[in-house]
């Protein structure tokens, strides 16, 4: 999309995101509206006013100057919190009903929808609209959290959702898989990884601002860790070995008796994988949805270690001609076929089920299937500035326990998936569906 996009493009994709809230809210049961499936969450309620008071306190009240529609709920429904932030999740708020939050949605969206169809869109004067900022925030902040709705459901008991209703994805493409498509070591020589956005164009503030990197040769798994090969990890004793974890990571794991991944449930001597409607056993061929301190352990025990953003820069966008893609796969639009990200599926492929989204180098699903784990600490680049439109956006995280993600997830918009875009968490969050591979130094 141009910086300036369409008023039609703008107000298509406003739509496609407020249908998809809408529809994932209808997901689930009304007597879990209150709950919060994940402690350090705000519960559901919360996110269903979120989504449109944001948008209201955006564009409407901070770009534009102009009065909201309930001071009340606007400031309520503000702000989400950090994962580490327990306290922040406002267990004694004062909720509203839902009756009064869908009132409050519908009278949002006819605003935000209203403004959309009359305002000036290329009042380059405004900081709010340069480079579309505010118009392209609001946009982009609304599937980000639908990705975050969906794995707080995940920790719904599958009786919590319906089925009949609401958004509904193909069938899981959860399967044993090939056993055949095998992990190799993908060599990538020293080279250059061009990261971040191009000031001419919309990204977060965490984007910005674009620079070139040096990257030694590494080499690189083609393919994520599986859970066929966490379970060996796990049968080797991975989580009682303290050498194999940082300190943070080793009192997580004592504090929280962690030894499995999230995802895992053990029912006898079976070891299951909780879908987000059913429990399967566990696909042995599938990729590991772990924190990133169980993916450093892992990497660890292998004499490796997790990726880091320039790497995998250099081997998602890299190419042995020199060239730079925009996706791993060459510079068309994501497609189905190229990976498993906007919500075609609710869970994981198996690995090597997409061939065609391999990057030049032939290191498969860097985009789709679960974000990456790298080993990067998040952080602003060089010439970081907070963006007017959502200036708590990134500064709030730059504490040293964060991690950067790259790529998509299977429930990851195809409008979020760029070659800039960065996603974080910390190291110890076990909800996110996030995988790993290893790499070593040439």
């Amino acid at each position: 999309m141009s910086s300036i996009p369409t008023r039609e493009n703008l107000l298509r994709w406003f739509e496609k995101n407020r249908n998809r809230s809408r529809e994932l809210f209808a997901m689930i049961e009304p007597s879990v509206y209150y709950d919060r499936p994940i402690p350090v969450r705000n519960p559901i309620v919360f996110y269903e006013g979120h989504l449109s008071a944001f948008n209201v306190n955006t564009l409407i009240k901070l770009a534009l100057s102009r009065k909201g529609i309930d001071d009340r709920l606007e400031e309520l429904f503000a702000a989400g919190i950090d994962p580490e932030t327990e306290a922040a999740a406002g267990t004694n708020s004062p909720w509203p009903n839902r009756d009064e939050v869908t009132q409050y949605c519908f009278a949002a969206d006819s605003m935000v929808r209203h403004t959309l169809e009359s305002i000036p869109l290329s009042d380059t004067s405004s900081p709010f609209f340069r480079n579309s900022e505010v118009l392209l925030a609001i946009l982009e902040h609304e599937p980000m959290h639908h990705e975050t709705l969906l794995y707080m459901f995940h920790r719904l008991s599958h009786e919590k959702k319906s089925w009949t209703r609401g958004l509904l994805p193909k069938a899981s493409r959860l399967s044993n898989g090939n056993a055949a498509v095998k992990s190799q070591s993908i060599s990538i020589p020293a080279g250059k990884a061009t990261i971040g956005v191009d000031d001419d164009e919309f990204g977060w503030d965490n984007e910005r601002h674009q620079h070139v990197d040096d990257v030694p040769a590494f080499s690189i798994d083609s393919l994520p860790v599986t859970n066929g090969q966490f379970l060996e990890f796990i049968d080797a004793g991975g989580y009682e070995n303290a050498s194999l974890w940082d300190e943070e990571g080793w009192e997580w794991v004592n504090t929280h008796k962690i030894r499995h991944p999230l995802f895992w449930e053990k029912r006898g001597i079976q070891w299951m994988w909780r879908g987000m409607k059913e429990y399967y056993p566990l696909p042995p061929h599938s990729p590991v949805y772990a924190t990133n301190a169980e993916a450093s352990a892992y990497a660890r025990l292998q004499k490796a270690r997790l990726v880091t953003e320039a790497e995998y820069h250099r081997a998602a966008f890299g190419t042995p001609e020199g060239a730079e893609r925009l996706y791993p796969w060459g510079d068309e639009p994501p497609r189905e076929s190229h990976g498993n990200f906007d919500f075609h599926y609710w869970d994981p492929a198996p690995v090597g089920s997409y061939p065609q989204g391999a990057s030049a180098w032939g290191v498969h699903e860097l985009v789709g299937n679960g974000w990456e784990w790298t080993s990067t600490i998040f952080d602003g680049f060089d010439g970081f500035s907070p963006m007017v439109s959502y200036p708590n956006y990134s500064v709030g995280f730059f504490d040293g326990k964060h991690y950067v993600m790259k790529g998509a997830s299977p429930v990851t918009a195809k409008e979020l998936v760029r070659k800039s875009f960065r996603n974080w968490f910390r190291g110890t969050y076990p909800y996110v569906y996030a995988k790993f591979r290893c790499v070593r130094a040439e």
